[in-house]
């Protein structure tokens, strides 16, 4: 099951923080909030397995976010 670890304000930043996350061996999903919005001005949900949600979470605090 996937599981909302971070919500992102715009496509770039969930862009970003998803190549961070997946550059540590976590599998991301990307998935926009509003369906009539377009990508720089709609918010995205950053997911990853349930069973990566601790190792996710840490990385995101390890880079601050």
């Amino acid at each position: 099951m996937w599981t909302v670890i971070y919500l992102a304000k715009n496509k770039r930043t969930a862009d970003k923080i998803s190549k961070m996350i997946e550059a540590e061996g976590v599998l991301v999903k990307l998935q926009p909030v509003s369906k009539n919005t377009g990508d720089e001005d709609n918010y995205f949900e950053i997911l990853v397995l349930e069973s990566e949600v601790e190792e996710a979470h840490n990385i995101l605090y390890g880079l601050g976010y």
